[in-house]
C-alpha cells in the first residue's frame, strides 16, 4: 500500500468500527442534518445525467479519456467517509478495504474497478468535478446549464466550507468529541479552513446525546 490508501483504510476503519458504538440519539440527531445533503446530492446527480451523461459517457469511458479518475487517489473529507459508511452494506465496504489493500500498479484511481467506482456516495470532489472539455461542449449550447451548475457549487458550500456551521465540520466534531481524530479531518486541521473559522468568528458546534 502506498501513503495515500494507507491513509485511506485507517479512516474507513475508524468510521466502520465506531459506527456501531454511536448511540443512537446521537445518529439520529446526525441524520436530521444530512437530509438536506443527500437532497442535493440527488438533484446533482440528475442534473449530471440530463447535461453530462453523454458527453462523459463518449469522452471518458469508451475513449477512455477519463480526467476524473484519472489520479491515483482523490481528496476525501472525513465527512465523505462517514456518509458513505452509513449509507453502503458492509460487503461493499469489505470490497474498499480490500482494495485499498492491493497494490494499484495503475494510473486510475485506486477505488475504480472494473465495474465502476466502489463509493455508493461519491465524495463531494468527485461529484463537483467536471472537466474544462465537458463544461465547454455543453454551456456552450445550453447556457442555463451554466448557471444551474453555478448555484449548485454555492449549494455545495452549505455543507462544506465552515465560514458557517456546516455538515462537514459537524460531522468531524461528533467524531473529534469521541476522542477520536483522522487525517482527513481537514476542516479542524487544515491551516487555511481553520483561517476561515476564525474570520467567520465561530467555534465548531457539536452533536450531543
Amino acid at each position: 500500500m502506498n501513503d495515500y490508501q494507507k491513509e485511506q483504510i485507517k479512516s474507513l476503519g475508524l468510521v466502520r468500527a465506531q459506527l456501531p458504538k454511536i448511540k443512537t440519539p446521537l445518529l439520529d440527531r446526525l441524520s436530521e442534518q444530512l437530509s438536506s445533503y443527500y437532497v442535493f446530492r440527488r438533484e446533482t446527480d440528475e442534473y449530471l445525467q440530463t447535461y453530462f451523461s453523454g458527453v462523459c459517457s463518449e469522452s471518458c469511458y469508451r475513449n477512455q479519456r477519463s480526467a476524473c479518475c484519472s489520479k491515483d487517489g482523490i481528496i476525501t473529507f472525513f465527512a465523505d467517509v462517514v456518509i458513505n459508511a452509513i449509507n453502503t452494506p458492509d460487503s461493499l465496504l469489505d470490497k474498499m478495504e480490500a482494495r485499498l489493500q492491493t497494490p494499484n500498479i495503475g494510473f486510475k484511481c485506486v477505488y475504480l474497478s472494473e465495474s465502476g467506482c466502489l463509493w455508493h456516495i461519491k465524495p463531494i470532489v468527485c461529484q463537483m468535478f467536471l472537466c474544462d472539455k465537458a463544461q465547454t461542449e455543453v454551456f456552450e449550447k445550453i447556457p442555463s446549464a451554466r448557471d444551474a451548475w453555478s448555484a449548485f457549487n454555492e449549494r455545495k458550500k452549505e455543507y462544506t466550507w465552515p465560514d458557517r456551521p456546516v455538515l462537514f465540520d459537524l460531522i468531524e466534531t461528533l467524531f473529534l468529541d469521541l476522542g477520536l481524530s483522522s487525517s482527513l479531518m481537514y476542516l479542524n486541521n487544515s491551516p487555511g479552513l481553520l483561517r476561515v473559522k476564525q474570520q467567520a468568528s465561530f467555534k465548531s458546534n457539536s452533536i450531543k446525546p
